[in-house]
């Protein structure tokens, strides 16, 4: 507890006063945001507003990350690793697409095809390595069963261990893909995506700590397993960079709250998406994740529903995608929508936290 304690304070000092530091870097560099033009006019005073803040999130992240095994005594362990690659991966991937809006004033960033190979390069190689190092319980930090709130009886290795690789690779990768999005479509307001990511990770940071005390392989006699227990890898370290991420999200939010100072960015919104699918796939809790991750998932559905409403009739369902723009083109206020978003994401993020202990109970 007391690692997981320092995790989160070390990642938040470095977040809340490093990220001033960062803003006048950009600053002295006008390295501010492009804004479309066919967005909400009241988002054209936002231009010049300096972004790439995700830099200072992943950051903080990997210190909090290092201060607390350092604090502990302890090496990082596989799972830990391979989430720190996964978010700092992507996180990349947003950085050079944040670099060519800025340096060339434009909306358009990366291009697709490069975005895609650089999100499949750092997917696949995630997924690979997941299904790797196991330890001395032959645990893997991936596992290739499908899971709801834990490993449920779908196995994509049913017709081989090579089918079974393939499978969990197009598997995670889909759920890496799917989330990245929903955090950068969630990022179009100040502090929005940063406040429910948060909340989205102090869940999984308690979901960690759970499933660590109350893991199969750290139980006394082994041949006492119960059904209630876990059978997941590493959880001590998935919560440590579950509650870096929580310091580094509301350290660097004290300057992205409305009106924000900086924006996260695609550098921002990738890491954070990715560091989700990251906890669904090392806790085992996929499907849980669409409960605790509801908010996203209803800005990704707005989305979906309005080009696919549009291109069947020629109409729109919302006044314009993603839903948070909807109501500002209402006329609600910005900190209206996003105070009432993170409401629903907190929603959200009990639900599926009582869908978990609920699960546990009657295990």
């Amino acid at each position: 507890m007391v690692t997981v304690l320092v995790a989160g304070a070390t990642a938040l000092v470095v977040a809340l006063f490093g990220t001033p530091l960062f803003i006048r870097f950009l600053t002295k560099r006008n390295y501010g945001q492009f804004i479309r033009q066919d967005g909400p006019t009241a988002h054209y005073t936002k231009r010049g507003t300096p972004t790439m803040g995700g830099v200072v999130i992943i950051l903080a992240t990997v210190i909090g990350y290092a201060v607390a095994n350092l604090s502990a005594g302890r090496s990082p362990n596989a799972s830990g690793l391979l989430l720190l690659f996964l978010i700092v991966g992507l996180g990349l991937i947003g950085f050079a697409d944040d670099y060519i809006k800025i340096s060339r004033q434009r909306s358009l960033g990366l291009r697709a095809r490069w975005k895609i190979i650089g999100q499949a390069f750092v997917g696949i190689t995630f997924a690979v390595l997941a299904l790797q190092f196991p330890n001395e319980n032959f645990r893997t930090p991936g596992s290739t069963h499908v899971s709801g709130v834990r490993d449920t009886s779908i196995d994509l290795a049913f017709a081989g261990a090579f089918l079974g690789l393939i499978l969990f690779i197009v598997w995670a990768n889909f759920l890496i893909t799917a989330w990245s999005n929903a955090v950068n479509l969630t990022d179009g307001l100040d502090g929005l995506a940063t406040g429910a990511s948060a909340m989205v990770f102090a869940a999984y940071t308690v979901i960690a700590m759970w499933q660590s005390n109350q893991n199969c392989q750290f139980l006394s006699d082994p041949g006492a397993a119960w059904s209630a227990c876990y059978e997941v890898r590493d959880p001590r370290d998935v919560s440590l960079i579950g509650a870096a991420l929580i310091g580094a999200c509301l350290g660097f939010l004290w300057w992205n709250a409305s009106p924000a100072q900086i924006f996260m960015g695609d550098t921002g919104s990738l890491a954070l998406g990715g560091a989700i699918a990251g906890f669904s796939i090392l806790t085992h809790t996929q499907f849980l994740a669409i409960v605790i991750g509801g908010l996203f998932v209803i800005i990704v559905m707005s989305d979906v529903i309005q080009i696919g409403f549009f291109k069947a009739t020629g109409r729109r369902v919302f006044r314009m995608a993603p839903l948070h723009h909807h109501f500002e083109l209402g006329g609600w206020g910005e900190v209206t929508i996003v105070i009432r978003f993170w409401l629903i994401a907190a929603l959200c993020v009990a639900l599926g936290l009582g869908i978990f202990y609920a699960e546990w109970v009657t295990a």
